[in-house]
């Protein structure tokens, strides 16, 4: 298997406050119909779509609690940490962490979604952010 993640799909309760929070988060949908929405995340894609729908589709049973699963924005900066984590309280996230030094020579913080899919925010100095988004290695 080449590996590559292209698609991230995000169960939700409510499919249009999701939406609008992530577009809060400055996210433009590039595909939204038929009760799912998709948006362009560099290399790859995150989609929205009823949790109900999205569990009976997996084959799982949608027990309702953390799935043991994090996302993570790298930005360039420490300052551009703290920007992420505002932007995404002001458009409805809880702020699970605030932008703090990192034991690893980083700098991090964390939010909630609506939904609650956390989210890590990070400035990794040994990472290197292309211009359309991937990180390397």
């Amino acid at each position: 298997m080449d590996p590559h993640i292209s698609l991230v799909t995000l169960g939700v309760a409510d499919l249009t406050r999701a939406r609008d929070f992530y577009v809060g988060l400055g996210w433009q949908p590039r595909f939204d119909q038929d009760g799912v929405v998709f948006f362009q995340a560099g290399g790859m894609v995150l989609g929205l779509w009823s949790r109900e729908e999205l569990a009976a589709d997996s084959g799982v049973v949608d027990s309702g609690g953390w799935g043991g699963v994090t996302l993570a924005h790298n930005v360039r900066s420490p300052g551009e940490v703290d920007t992420v984590l505002e932007r995404a309280e002001s458009a409805g996230a809880r702020i699970a962490r605030s932008g703090a030094e990192t034991p690893w020579g980083g700098y991090s913080g964390a939010f909630v979604d609506p939904d609650g899919h956390p989210w890590e925010v990070a400035h990794n100095p040994m990472w290197t952010l292309t211009d359309d988004g991937r990180t390397l290695l």
